[in-house]
């Protein structure tokens, strides 16, 4: 079991541990949260198990279409679940201020935020902003999101006395961002552009988001924390842009990839998790504490980068 640091670890789970295994006998009920990207793949997993757990699930969704699928398949299989879906495009901030303001007037509550939705190692392209995609959706939606739902937790967090969680799904792909980190006087340059390059530095700056997150939620002496994870490496419609990717996948997958019950484990584990109360500004994977990089770690990094989004959301 041990073979390529597959064997449990100090949370009692390892690399086959499933959603539903790391979330047993964890009651959620009372606790609303929002997913993004919940139409498919490890998302759906993740919404499905919150609503088990008895959480009020609102799913962040592009494709309202594959949404109500999602939705109406959750509630099939859970007649208790509570369950929602409202359209976000996470590569586009006006649609990420219509999700956050609709929202919020809605009056509910939020203690969890899944930051999941994401794209990988796509061609070159901008965003309707004019900026990267990738890190476009995988960093700046989801870091104005954050920041537009902040206040809600907050408040959440101060009313009911539950810790709030922010949740975001990063990747192992972090240590192959561009030699510089992220690239801040070129973040659009594409004659220098690599599609993994790319999905490196947006994977990269969802881990640093977390660490500047974390240190300010403090500062506020806010009762929240802010994580980062890897998934795993799952057979999902990630790989839509790597045809040569997609038929290995095919072939030795099955071998060492994870399947969306597997992947969506970690996510669930630091989203619900007794151990984890008051861990915040952590990476995990395997549903246990992991390293990031050294320049994940890096504090000057982090501040750098929130000025940056600061500046590109504004």
């Amino acid at each position: 079991m041990w073979l390529f640091g597959r064997g449990k670890g100090a949370s009692g789970f390892s690399y086959s541990s499933t959603a539903e295994e790391v979330t047993h006998e964890v009651d959620a009920s009372g606790l609303t949260a929002i997913v993004t990207g919940a139409s498919s793949g490890i998302g759906t997993e993740t919404a499905r198990v919150l609503a088990l757990r008895g959480a009020h699930v609102v799913m962040g969704v592009r494709n309202m279409a594959a949404g109500k699928y999602v939705k109406e398949a959750i509630v099939k299989e859970i007649p208790t679940a509570k369950i929602d879906a409202l359209e976000l495009d996470l590569s586009s901030l006006a649609s990420v201020r219509k999700f956050a303001s609709d929202y919020n007037r809605s009056g509910r509550p939020l203690n969890l935020l899944i930051n999941n939705a994401g794209i990988m190692a796509i061609p070159f392209k901008l965003s309707t902003d004019n900026i990267e995609l990738q890190f476009a959706t995988n960093h700046l939606g989801h870091f104005l999101l954050t920041n537009l739902l902040l206040d809600n937790m907050k408040k959440t967090a101060s009313k009911t006395k539950r810790e709030g969680r922010i949740v975001n799904v990063s990747s192992e792909a972090h240590r192959y961002a561009y030699r510089e980190g992220i690239r801040f006087d070129n973040i659009n340059d594409q004659k220098g552009y690599s599609s993994f390059g790319a999905y490196g530095q947006s994977k990269l700056a969802n881990v640093l988001h977390a660490k500047e997150l974390t240190r300010r939620l403090k500062e506020d002496g806010a009762n929240i924390t802010a994580n980062s994870l890897h998934p795993g490496v799952i057979a999902t419609n990630l790989f839509r842009y790597q045809n040569s990717v997609a038929g290995i996948i095919g072939n030795v997958g099955k071998f060492f990839m994870k399947n969306v019950q597997q992947g969506a484990a970690t996510t669930c584990y630091v989203a619900l998790h007794p151990q984890l109360k008051e861990v915040s500004g952590e990476y995990f994977k395997n549903s246990n504490l992991s390293k990031a990089t050294a320049q994940a770690n890096n504090i000057d990094l982090a501040k750098k980068l929130w000025e940056f989004s600061i500046n590109l959301t504004k």
